[in-house]
């Protein structure tokens, strides 16, 4: 009753292509896995993301937000409560002088190219990371010797403790590997103020470029997958100690180790939650036997999984 009324809320507001009831969660991931969200919204400004969460609160649903959803193994049986997605159509940017004020729905690769287009540098790295910018800043996304806490200078946030919007200056944002203060806490990010620099743009590109092909030569951009599945141990490299344990191509349904990157779990078809679950898992015993290593990973589940379910 709660979800069915929130729907109508909602949908009169901002209208029925913003506002989706039992959605297919396998649309709107990279890893083109997961069941429906009871609902699912898309909103265009701040002022319908905040509605979208309050009237969540109001009917008390849970809230799950995501941006492009390519770090996400969505449940088989879907997300009950609210979705809020902000990518592909939350990602207003302007620029003030070298810095980048960029809503968090924008993706990192637009953003970077954006930023060269107007002669500023310093997100090169980020440029085939094919996540959205509030990921990004949540999970201190980085590649090829960069990372978002390189360039973040303040992150607006919504705080639904106390249903009012803060600004986290530097160095309130607590980053570390693949962390900051809003894993931590529940906490929605707005937009991000970015410290960018006054560069050479063609030089730039042609580093975007060569990444991007590095990329496609040793990923496998062209299947779905949720990029690297786990965080690099201290001293070693995932996809390394998965392949020297003889994991590489291995497989549960359709859920497969990549043969061209260790690293990667991809889609070769219909594969489910429960089968990547699986394999991870296999993986995990597997590593441990030959390497003694616990591998965690840093996929981000959501939703319903299996009975029995540990997340490590």
């Amino acid at each position: 009753m709660q979800v069915e009324q929130a729907h109508a809320k909602l949908k009169a507001v901002m209208g029925k292509s913003r506002v989706k009831r039992d959605e297919p969660m396998m649309r709107h991931t990279s890893f083109r896995i997961g069941g429906p969200a009871d609902l699912l919204i898309c909103p265009e400004t701040r002022e319908q993301l905040l509605y979208a969460y309050r009237t969540a609160r109001e009917y008390d649903l849970p809230v799950f937000l995501m941006g492009n959803g390519s770090n996400l193994l969505v449940g088989d049986a879907g997300i009950r409560g609210m979705v809020i997605k902000t990518s592909g159509a939350y990602e207003d940017i302007d620029f003030d002088g070298e810095r980048a004020l960029a809503q968090s729905g924008i993706l990192l690769s637009k953003l970077t190219n954006t930023a060269l287009k107007h002669g500023l540098t310093g997100l090169e790295f980020a440029c085939g990371i094919p996540g959205s910018l509030g990921g990004a800043v949540v999970m201190n996304a980085g590649a090829y010797g960069g990372q978002m806490s390189d360039v973040v200078e303040t992150v607006t946030a919504y705080d639904p403790q106390t249903d009012t919007v803060r600004t986290f200056a530097e160095d309130a944002l607590d980053y570390g590997y693949r962390h900051s203060v809003f894993r931590d806490r529940e906490l929605i990010v707005l937009e991000a103020v970015l410290a960018l620099r006054r560069g050479d743009a063609a030089k730039s590109k042609e580093t975007v470029t060569d990444l991007n092909c590095r990329r496609r030569e040793k990923q496998p951009l062209d299947m779905p997958s949720a990029g690297s599945v786990f965080k690099r141990p201290e001293g070693y490299y995932a996809g390394t100690l998965i392949q020297e344990s003889g994991c590489k191509g291995l497989r549960v349904g359709d859920a497969m180790v990549s043969e061209k990157h260790a690293g990667f779990i991809v889609n070769v078809g219909k594969a489910t939650a429960g089968d990547v679950l699986e394999l991870i898992e296999k993986i995990r015993r597997t590593v441990h036997a030959e390497a003694g290593v616990w591998l965690e990973t840093e996929i981000h589940r959501v939703g319903e999984m299996p009975a029995g379910y540990q997340e490590h």
